[in-house]
């Protein structure tokens, strides 16, 4: 089964599963799988504390600016042209050291059949990227079917909103809470985003 399938099919479980999902419709779920390597992850670095539609037109804005987006093509921008796609000077910086790093010795690529403990150290390493981006590269970019980031402010909330809490948990209370949808945490993860989003009215 695809990554995207068996995350739906996990989903579905889970509603049927955990009553607190049941208002929700597994078929409506926005599951993306971008794939590996160098441009999904520069599209979540883009991504860092922004919301989903800003991170997507910045990605969107760089793609009209480079076509394709790989190392040599981030390389060649002049700081003014990535400040117009949405870089700031810190995210142009990490963008450009994972450029020069892919184009050394690092293969993101080769991370697609690492363990996800693995995968989250090697890309940790990297000056900017944390864990939540990395783990959301797990999720995102791999379609690894247990991560949850928990690190992930719309997931904290959304589990507060979920329980009825009157505080959002802190990440490692939210670690220990997603331990009870192993091991279809990313399936969680999803639902959980999708009551946050649409209690706000978005899609």
């Amino acid at each position: 089964m695809k990554p995207a399938a068996q995350i739906r099919a996990d989903a579905t479980a889970l509603v049927e599963q955990d009553e607190r999902f049941t208002v929700l419709n597994p078929a409506t779920l926005g599951i993306e799988v971008w794939g590996a390597g160098f441009g999904p992850l520069l599209h979540l670095i883009l991504g860092q504390q922004v919301s989903i539609e800003a991170a997507d037109a910045m990605y969107a804005n760089l793609e009209e600016a480079v076509g394709t987006v790989t190392p040599e093509a981030v390389l060649r921008l002049d700081n003014d042209t990535m400040r117009r796609c949405g870089f700031t000077k810190m995210k142009a910086e990490y963008g450009r050291g994972l450029a020069r790093a892919e184009l050394d010795s690092f293969s993101i690529g080769r991370l697609s059949d690492r363990p996800d403990p693995e995968v989250v150290e090697s890309l940790m390493a990297f000056r900017g990227i944390g864990r939540w981006t990395a783990e959301c590269y797990l999720l995102f970019c791999l379609g690894r079917r247990d991560v949850f980031p928990a690190g992930d402010l719309a997931l904290r909330i959304g589990y507060q909103e979920l329980v009825g809490a009157t505080q959002p948990p802190s990440e490692s209370e939210l670690v220990n809470a997603a331990e009870q949808w192993a091991p279809m945490r990313t399936a969680a993860a999803y639902l959980v985003w999708q009551g946050y989003l649409e209690r706000r009215g978005r899609n």
